[in-house]
């Protein structure tokens, strides 16, 4: 009766927070004020509805950790891929890659790659080995034959700061898009998103978000499928004539079919492919997906399908982003004009930035109807990953932190899902109020943050306990803290921090790459190694000699938990 109530409740806080949206805000990047979007109200609406009652059904299976956590393992491998899909394909994906192949062209594939080429990473060295020696996070995996209090601090430690930087770049970009596309207040826009997402996370739980990823993941591939294919039919599906008239209206002419424009020396192009590569192995909202299905042989399924719908979207957004460039560039209405009224300039005075590339071109393919479609989809895509930082981020406080580190596993069931739900119910009112601080500020770097300590702190512990025998807890313990505490480091120290956030002169900063994955990843895995290797403790050889029982069951499976039964 209660859920019930509070899922009312959250229903009329969305209709109030939509309704408001007649009180059109400034756009961002220099676009115009947006009328009201009543089609994309509309549709968004529609999804708040299903989403909820998805919710409120969710709510009734959710009886155990087991369920809150990892859905009972209940979960299909087909379903599990979708979600994962659906889970990763962000708005910053969407839009963000779309709009840098369409101001640079080519070189907007390097995100593509960097985010796609992790994959075959996460199925065959951790996936498998994830179901079988974990139930919920990572940090069980990587505590499996180390000692629990430190190797789950540094987990849950590296997890929450992933989840915070990478909660803070969505909040405050879902309150930035939202204002463009809908026309709704940046404030209203964010209570809304962490609202909704609170209400999934708190009363679902993974069943809830699970459904939620998989239903944004069907709308943004079968929108993105159309867009695509509409740009492709209009030459004929001659992607060499698109190329070709690509070429002819972009200001940048031929330049924009070859690479080098974006990372411009060998290192930081290094740096950026390891973070991106390696990062996403230590996504701790996306790890937490394998536990959610019923064996290894599942999770293997799901990184298969995962890859594949990934793969086609990135092929998406490249079409999308070169038929952004023809249908647009040439098109007056979709540009701020300058000073004389005529001219403008075709990448930097689009409206809305370049961003909004995919959002324009849904305009002028499909129209407004259509155009209503993509910017609920925007937001729908915006939930669907916040809802899985939220659950992450509230499973590594409770969890990992207190049923395992404070509690030292005496807690029970019912106070460990009830301590979750509570966190997570914090963590929407957190991340509502860091959207509303971080609004004026550059938070770009925050995303790529997020990727260096995932793949500087818990890749690292999470791949050296699994792979190697000789890890021990001080190695682990201590190469995972310096991959963080260095990572944070020398972001703060490169230019996107130090010159364009803090204001300091053009050139000064310390660190001079903007990527830090290359040294801090080097850190983390040398310590490691290491202080392993220097560990003579009774404590480390027990951890040695535990190395054997380990890796039988992570490849067997032999002892691991099934689906919960229903």
């Amino acid at each position: 009766m209660i859920k019930s109530r509070w899922l009312k409740a959250a229903t009329a806080l969305s209709l109030i927070a939509c309704a408001s949206a007649a009180q059109a805000a400034p756009a961002i990047e220099g676009g115009e004020r947006q009328p009201l979007n009543v089609e994309a109200i509309v549709m968004f609406l529609i999804f708040v509805v299903a989403t909820l009652g998805i919710t409120k059904w969710a709510a009734s299976r959710t009886k155990s950790a087991a369920d809150f956590y990892a859905a009972g393992g209940g979960i299909t491998g087909f379903q599990n891929g979708l979600a994962i899909a659906g889970d990763y394909m962000s708005a910053a994906s969407f839009l963000g890659i779309s709009g840098l192949v369409f101001a640079s062209g080519f070189d907007g594939l390097i995100y593509s790659i960097g985010f796609l080429v992790g994959w075959p990473i996460v199925m065959f060295l951790i996936a498998e080995r994830l179901r079988n020696l974990g139930r919920y996070t990572f940090a069980d995996v990587a505590a499996y034959r180390l000692e629990a209090t430190p190797i789950r601090t540094i987990s849950a430690l590296g997890s929450l700061t992933v989840v915070a930087f990478y909660l803070i770049a969505q909040m405050v970009g879902a309150g930035k898009l939202i204002e463009l596309l809908f026309g709704l207040e940046y404030l209203y826009a964010v209570i809304a998103v962490g609202t909704l997402m609170t209400v999934y996370v708190a009363f679902g739980g993974m069943v809830a978000t699970t459904w939620v990823q998989i239903i944004k993941a069907c709308l943004l591939l079968g929108g993105a499928t159309f867009m695509a294919f509409v740009v492709l039919m209009s030459f004929s599906f001659s992607p060499e004539a698109l190329f070709a008239r690509a070429v002819e209206v972009h200001p940048g002419q031929q330049t924009i079919m070859s690479p080098g424009k974006m990372v411009s020396d060998p290192i930081s192009a290094i740096s950026l492919g390891l973070a991106l590569m390696f990062g996403t192995a230590g996504l701790p909202h996306i790890l937490m997906r394998f536990f959610t299905v019923s064996d290894a042989k599942a999770a293997r399924k799901s990184v298969f399908i995962a890859t594949g719908l990934i793969g086609y979207f990135y092929i998406l957004t490249f079409i999308i982003g070169f038929g952004a460039i023809t249908f647009l560039m040439n098109e007056p209405a979709y540009f701020k004009a300058a000073a004389d009224g005529a001219s403008y300039d075709k990448v930097k005075d689009l409206l809305g930035g370049t961003n909004m590339a995919a959002v324009h071109l849904a305009n002028a393919v499909g129209g407004s109807l259509f155009l209503g479609f993509i910017s609920a989809v925007a937001f729908a895509t915006i939930l669907a990953v916040v809802a899985g930082l939220t659950l992450a981020g509230a499973t590594a406080i409770s969890h990992d932190l207190y049923a395992s580190v404070i509690a030292k596993g005496r807690a029970s069931e019912a106070s460990e899902v009830r301590l979750s739900k509570i966190t997570a119910i914090i963590i929407g009112f957190v991340a509502i109020a860091l959207g509303y601080i971080f609004e004026q500020q550059n938070v770009a770097f925050m995303v790529g943050l997020a990727f260096a300590v995932a793949a500087s702190c818990n890749f690292p512990v999470l791949l050296m306990s699994v792979l190697w025998k000789g890890t021990t807890t001080r190695g682990a313990f201590w190469g995972g803290l310096a991959g963080l505490v260095s990572a944070l480091v020398m972001v703060c120290l490169s230019p996107a921090v130090w010159e364009d956030t803090l204001g300091y002169p053009k050139g000064s900063a310390p660190f001079t790459y903007a990527n830090p994955a290359l040294f801090s990843m080097t850190i983390a895995f040398t310590l490691i190694w290491l202080i392993s290797k220097l560990d003579g403790s009774a404590r480390g050889d027990a951890e040695r000699a535990a190395f054997d029982a380990q890796y039988v069951r992570s490849e067997t499976g032999l002892g691991a938990s099934g689906a919960a039964s229903h």
